[in-house]
């Protein structure tokens, strides 16, 4: 006869291996807890639905008050877990998931599932539901962690990060809004937000902010701050000037400088983004915040699509520095940089295989990290960026490219080369081809240059795309072209559709030689109201992870990938030769289809026709 004690006893060993009862600071309680908010959030959680529930195990620890553990244990291996994960009194899995979804409404839970009487037959599964989420998610594999173990890989999950930074971008909404009412121009905005992260990178300040007597102490307090931050380290005097010079607007705004109100503002300003921003970048290292505050307080002003700037969502960021295989002997190559958003997703690559040698992080950062940014601004948001993310600004080049990189290629002799370059807006604009030679101009031979692009750059047939083409092809090798999502830059009001080039520098493309095309077009990033385009199914992991082998193993799978030898008078994307499979569409993708197209159709027309008029397509 099944023996639940016995599951329970072998439960608690596991739990004493992993050091839970030597711990003052965590508390393991059965079947009923003394936490006061536990036993509330309990209540109406019988797996009956007629009274209290009473899970086998609870355990939290005062270090980590945000989370919860809770077991429900049963002797019989058959009973662990059941198809549709509800037969709560019946079954592990399903009566842990059953309490979690109760104190889910307070807590980060973590529902852990045992079954069976013998260790050598013992099976455990874990579940992870958020704070405030309706849906549980497997997570961990079948050992029992310490708490401090499962607390780490909560903190850096997939599933914690697509939760963090869904309310970051939300506060970026807020905060802009905020921003607004007080009158800062939406070109001062990133720049306040980036300065006075810097400050905060300065301990007396952090600890002193809320302690002057008025808003003119606060503020040059603040300025002074930004100032010492961003004059130490190898940054020349002339960029420096330009650096500070930036910033200068905080000590003469009308709304920071008030008499009356600036100064609480000010500190509430810079507590909450202390809060709010810091508390993210700590849990969430190297992750590129500044351009998300940069898209967002300019999307409305539509400075950002009017310079030709596309910011590069984070995911894809990682996936290049994946694709490119980028490690700790990397020298990663920005020349159209931005705020950074590829060099910090370089060197978190970097320092994670550096593996904690610090002369090697030094190195990493002083040495093998090249960016250069035309535009003033931005250049110093791409600098605060840097500093935010405790360096690595030493070899950021304020200029133009074109004259930069014949230096950059003598002194640094770069083996990875990234970029996003500024989108033609009109004939006169410099091609995007054109960086990327730029970029591939300064690489080893044999390095990597990844690119995203205009998917026109690929598919026109006009003298000049062909040319650029050609001058590709003759002196690089075209390794992969990727169709990346349609709306991939939703979240910055950009409605351009892309590719992306992977090119293997200074090795000309051999006669024959086939070029790996792929449909990526779903990313299972998905649009929510007021959250932007998010990871909202926590997909992307699996689909990078497809994505990422099918390149590297250059997979031939049907309907996404193939190989095909192309000229310079070729179309250089999937669909061009993917044949469609007529089989697999509905009635549904046609009527999606037709709604998308009106809508573009519309919104296009809707700029070009005036008030009153009206117009035959419509």
């Amino acid at each position: 006869m099944a023996n639940e004690a016995k599951t329970s006893i072998i439960f608690r060993e596991l739990l004493r291996k992993a050091k839970y009862y030597d711990d003052a600071d965590t508390i393991v309680e059965e079947q009923k807890s003394d936490n006061a908010k536990i036993d509330s959030l309990m209540k109406n959680a019988s797996k009956r639905g007629n009274k209290n529930g009473f899970p086998d195990f609870i355990i939290y620890s005062k270090k980590y008050p945000e989370l919860i553990i809770v077991v429900e244990a049963k002797a019989d291996i058959n009973r662990h877990i059941s198809n549709t994960m509800d037969h709560y009194a019946d079954y592990a899995v399903d009566g842990a998931l059953l309490y979690a979804s109760f104190l889910s409404k307070e807590f980060d839970v973590l529902a852990i599932g045992v079954s069976g009487e013998y260790t050598d037959k013992f099976r455990i599964s874990h579940y992870l539901q958020l704070k405030e989420e309706k849906t549980a998610h497997p997570i961990f594999d079948d050992k029992i962690l310490s708490i401090e173990a499962y607390f780490d890989g909560i903190q850096q999950s997939n599933y914690k990060f697509n939760q963090d930074y869904a309310k970051l971008i939300a506060y970026t909404k807020t905060l802009n809004e905020t921003l607004h009412a007080k009158k800062i121009k939406e070109s001062q905005r990133a720049l306040l937000i980036s300065g006075i992260l810097i400050a905060l990178k300065d301990r007396a300040f952090k600890d002193s902010y809320k302690k002057h007597e008025n808003v003119d102490q606060l503020i040059k307090s603040l300025y002074t701050s930004i100032d010492g931050q961003l004059s130490t380290g190898e940054v020349a005097q002339r960029k420096v000037a330009v650096l500070t010079h930036a910033f200068a607007f905080i000590k003469t705004n009308s709304t920071l400088t008030d008499k009356k109100d600036g100064k609480k503002f000010l500190e509430d300003l810079i507590d909450e983004i202390d809060r709010e921003i810091n508390g993210f970048m700590i849990t969430h290292k190297y992750v590129d915040t500044v351009s998300q505050f940069y898209v967002e307080f300019l999307r409305y002003a539509n400075n950002d699509k009017g310079l030709g700037i596309v910011l590069t969502p984070p995911h894809i960021t990682d996936l290049f520095a994946e694709l490119a295989g980028v490690d700790k002997n990397s020298v990663v190559l920005d020349n159209c940089c931005g705020t950074g958003g590829f060099l910090i997703s370089a060197i978190k690559r970097m320092l994670i295989d550096a593996k904690g040698d610090k002369g090697k992080e030094k190195s990493i950062k002083e040495n093998q990290l090249i960016g250069i940014e035309f535009q003033d601004d931005i250049y110093t948001l791409l600098i605060s960026n840097m500093i935010i993310h405790r360096d690595g600004r030493t070899n950021i080049y304020w200029g133009d490219c074109f004259q930069e990189i014949k230096e950059i290629k003598q002194k640094f002799k770069p083996t990875v080369g990234f970029l996003n370059p500024p989108y033609k807006t009109k004939a006169s604009d410099i091609e995007e081809f054109e960086f990327i030679l730029n970029n591939l101009d300064a690489l080893e031979p044999g390095g990597t240059c990844i690119a995203i692009i205009p998917i026109s750059c690929v598919i026109e047939k006009s003298m000049t795309a062909t040319n650029l083409r050609k001058r590709v092809l003759e002196k690089h090798t075209l390794e992969a072209v990727l169709s990346m999502p349609e709306e991939l830059f939703h979240n910055s009001k950009v409605n351009t559709v892309t590719c992306t080039v992977i090119i293997t520098a200074h090795k000309p493309h051999p006669k024959g030689k086939k070029t790996w095309f792929a449909y990526c077009r779903d990313d299972g990033f998905i649009k929510v109201k007021n959250k932007g385009r998010i990871d909202a199914k926590h997909t992307w992991d699996e689909i990078r992870e497809r994505w990422v082998t099918a390149y590297r193993n250059r997979e031939i799978i049907d309907g996404f990938s193939f190989m095909r030898e192309v000229t310079e008078k070729d179309e250089w994307c999937v669909e061009a030769y993917l044949e469609t499979d007529y089989d697999k569409l509905s009635f549904e993708d046609y009527e999606d289809t037709v709604k998308r197209f009106l809508m573009f159709h519309l919104m296009n027309m809707s700029g070009l026709i005036g008030e009153g008029e009206e117009s035959e397509d419509l």
